[in-house]
């Protein structure tokens, strides 16, 4: 799921999320923490697993590498 501009703001996709009850890693292609304030907050980090940022399209990898362990874990 890409929730891309709605990360910042909805409560209803935090909620979906954790009502899936998969495992979950956020993924930003850039570092957030030195973009705008407001992209600083997340709700898809508050039931996120991991949180990956700022690695470019490397962040991809490494998201599905640790979903894998998450599962055989």
């Amino acid at each position: 799921m890409n929730p891309a501009g709605y990360t910042t703001t909805s409560i209803a996709i935090m909620d979906a999320l954790l009502a899936a009850e998969l495992p979950l890693v956020e993924v930003h292609v850039t570092n957030i923490h030195q973009r705008e304030e407001f992209r600083h907050h997340s709700y898809v980090s508050k039931v996120a697993n991991a949180v990956i940022a700022g690695a470019g399209v490397h962040s991809y990898e490494l998201a599905v590498q640790h979903l894998a362990r998450l599962v055989r874990a």
